[in-house]
């Protein structure tokens, strides 16, 4: 099975382990892993700011360079979502390449999907003694249906005891452009969300998108909080030793 990897600017640009354990599982499947070198943006802040006119024109080479892969796994809820939701979508005008991107949304899955799909029991080899709790973004939760997934892939982690948030379909306040349009808003609703995840006894946050994870990792440190923040990848992958998001690198 080679499984293309659409490793997402976040993971790329700010958080590199958490693609590294994305190849770590996938390879568990006796995947072979594939980064296209091609990829680029999915276009999505584009997309989310109506700019549909850039958003095909980012799209368009990065359906060619991924449309020749039986699969196609994202570490990210939001830039999955672009890919199987909103693409067909921006070319419903253009036959041709919404078909190409019909192809394509068939062919991708989110991270946690995509091992709960052909995984099974065996899949996981890790632990960690400790709470955690999920944060499940909207794109993941909304879009994709992705919610069962990582609480099943979680529970194979030995000695890891799962806490559930209070208003766990919330969103953090992220919302890509979001944030900039309106910060007052995304700051509250980041903060009610923080609160939640201090008040569950977790030790630690995960997620399958690091743009929430980057979002919540901030306002707990501001908050003086102790929650350790990680990857869902990186918990799975029993890469939850390394410091976590926002945290110094070890000397």
């Amino acid at each position: 099975m080679r499984v293309a990897l659409f490793v997402s600017c976040l993971v790329d640009l700010f958080r590199p382990s958490a693609g590294f354990a994305a190849v770590k599982l996938l390879e568990r499947l006796g995947a072979e892993v594939v980064v296209p070198p091609a990829q680029t943006c999915c276009g999505q802040p584009a997309y989310n700011s109506g700019d549909f006119d850039t958003a095909r024109a980012i799209a368009r080479p990065l359906i060619d360079a991924l449309g020749m892969y039986e699969h196609v796994v994202v570490p990210s809820g939001s830039c999955a979502g672009m890919l199987i939701t909103h693409y067909p979508e921006l070319f419903r005008n253009e036959p041709l390449w919404q078909a190409k991107a019909e192809t394509l949304a068939s062919r991708t899955r989110e991270l946690s999907a995509f091992l709960a799909e052909h995984g099974g029991e065996g899949l996981i080899d890790a632990s960690f003694s400790g709470k955690v709790a999920m944060h499940d973004s909207c794109s993941a939760r909304r879009e994709l249906g992705v919610l069962a997934q990582p609480r099943a892939l979680l529970g194979q982690v030995s000695g890891l005891e799962q806490v559930e948030l209070r208003d766990a379909e919330t969103c953090c306040g992220f919302g890509g452009t979001f944030c900039v349009k309106y910060p007052d808003i995304s700051g509250r609703m980041v903060t009610d969300k923080a609160e939640a995840v201090a008040a569950s006894g977790a030790d630690v946050l995960v997620s399958g998108d690091i743009g929430c994870l980057m979002n919540i990792a901030g306002r707990l440190k501001r908050m003086g909080s102790p929650v350790r923040v990680y990857h869902l990848a990186e918990v799975l992958a029993g890469m939850a030793d390394t410091p976590g998001i926002g945290e110094p690198d070890k000397p």
